[in-house]
C-alpha cells in the first residue's frame, strides 16, 4: 500500500514539475505597456546622456584651457571631465547589464 502511494505521489510531482513550465497564458497588456515604456525611457536616457557628456567634457576642457593659471579652475575642470566620463560609463554599463539580464530572461 505504501509503495503504491509513494509511486502515485512521485507521479503527481513529476506531472506538476514537467507541465507547470508549459503555460499558454499571454503576457498581460499592462506588463507589456510598462515594459515598452521602460525601454523607451532607457533609450531616451542613452540618447540624452551622450550629448550631455560631450558638453560636460567640452566645458571641462575649456575651463582647463582658459584658467590662466588659476589652480582652482584647473582642478574644477579636471573634476568635471572625470565626473562626466565616469557618469557616462556608468550609464552605458547599466544599459549593458540590463540587456544582459533581459537576454537571460
Amino acid at each position: 500500500m505504501t509503495k503504491k502511494l509513494f509511486n502515485l505521489l512521485n507521479f503527481i510531482l513529476l506531472f506538476i514539475f514537467l507541465f507547470s513550465t508549459l503555460s499558454y497564458a499571454a503576457t498581460p497588456k499592462l506588463v507589456t505597456k510598462l515594459d515598452d515604456a521602460f525601454e523607451k525611457i532607457e533609450g531616451w536616457i542613452i540618447n540624452l546622456a551622450t550629448p550631455a557628456a560631450a558638453v560636460a567634457v567640452g566645458t571641462g576642457v575649456f575651463m582647463k584651457k582658459f584658467s590662466f593659471g588659476d589652480e582652482e579652475k584647473i582642478r574644477t575642470g579636471k573634476k568635471l571631465i572625470r565626473g562626466s566620463l565616469f557618469s557616462y560609463a556608468f550609464i552605458l554599463a547599466i544599459d549593458l547589464i540590463l540587456s544582459a539580464i533581459k537576454s537571460l530572461i
